[in-house]
């Protein structure tokens, strides 16, 4: 392709551009726009989407693309182009809330409609506008409300390209996972565009653990598909998760972790303990699989059926 449009907007090869996306106006008359980062290549090669925020109060995503914004290293394009989307739900980001002004999670709202709520706005937009120009992308996000999710990669099984850009990020684990009606990964997927998802961190908090692998792993990814030079070495050995499944809380109470995520776990083995306020009982929370803690809750209070540890099994060494 020796040009693309986004917005009525061309963008000629070598070219980098910021353009704005109007996507609603709030009651208050404020203009939603998105900002979308464009960065070509002189030489023709595959499109990559990357972007952050699509769950408004998941930051640690948001400020993965933006330090790669930030680094430069969009402007030192080998081959093809990048478009960088550092913040997808500006309505949840400003209101520190996962999701956007109806109450509604955009990731829930694919492939959206240009007419209808706000929520399925910034989802329409985005499928209309941005996913015909794309070859894959890679979206960035964080563990929900108190739960911190150790960094790790999410594809699609079956998708022999996205099993291939899973295996070159290289986050710590990677997570086969089917994939859910109407969110962005089973719409870019129906569309032959395969989108990968990182999760690391929790939301409305920084983790600089997190940011690191996600940074290092869309910077392999790039350099995979001739993109770029760079191509950090991954620091641990990557691990295939076949299968996962949350530990969930006996009974309510104060709940303390002594074994976080990262860690490898037996069944039966201490995990933590939940104790009434009053001093009076304690219960110890076992593992109940083989493998890996891919995420934990960082709750302090939590209530009978809580989720407490996210456990990931049928592992494979990559």
């Amino acid at each position: 392709m020796s040009k693309f449009e986004i917005n009525k907007k061309a963008i000629a090869p070598g070219e980098n551009e910021v353009i704005k996306l109007s996507v609603a106006r709030l009651p208050s008359g404020t203009v939603i726009n998105l900002r979308v980062h464009v960065y070509r290549s002189k030489n023709p090669g595959p499109t990559l989407l990357v972007m952050g925020g699509v769950h408004g109060d998941e930051i640690t995503g948001v400020e993965i693309v933006r330090r790669l914004i930030v680094s430069g290293i969009f402007k030192k394009l080998k081959i093809g182009n990048v478009i960088a989307i550092p913040l997808l739900n500006i309505y949840g980001f400003i209101n520190f809330s996962r999701d956007a002004s109806e109450g509604k999670d955009v990731n829930r709202s694919f492939p959206g409609n240009m007419t209808g709520s706000l929520a399925s706005r910034v989802a329409g937009t985005l499928t209309k506008k941005i996913l015909p120009l794309i070859d894959f992308g890679v979206d960035f996000h964080t563990g929900g409300s108190t739960r911190y999710n150790y960094p790790q990669i999410r594809y699609t099984p079956g998708d022999a390209k996205a099993e291939e850009l899973a295996k070159a990020f290289a986050a710590p684990y990677l997570i086969r996972k089917s994939t859910v009606a109407k969110t962005l990964r089973k719409v870019s997927g129906g569309m032959k565009k395969p989108i990968l998802v990182f999760e690391g961190g929790e939301s409305l908090r920084y983790d600089g653990y997190s940011i690191e692998k996600g940074m290092a792993g869309l910077k392999r990814v790039m350099h995979s598909q001739g993109m770029l030079d760079e191509n950090p070495e991954p620091k641990v050995k990557p691990m295939i998760i076949n299968k996962t499944s949350w530990l969930r809380a006996s009974k309510s109470g104060l709940f303390t972790w002594t074994q976080q995520s990262g860690a490898k776990v037996s069944t039966g083995e201490p995990v933590g303990y939940i104790n009434d306020p009053y001093g009076e009982k304690e219960e110890i929370v076992y593992a109940h699989k083989d493998g890996y803690i891919i995420g934990h809750n960082n709750a302090p209070v939590i209530s009978q059926g809580d989720a407490l540890f996210h456990i990931g099994y049928e592992v494979e060494q990559l």
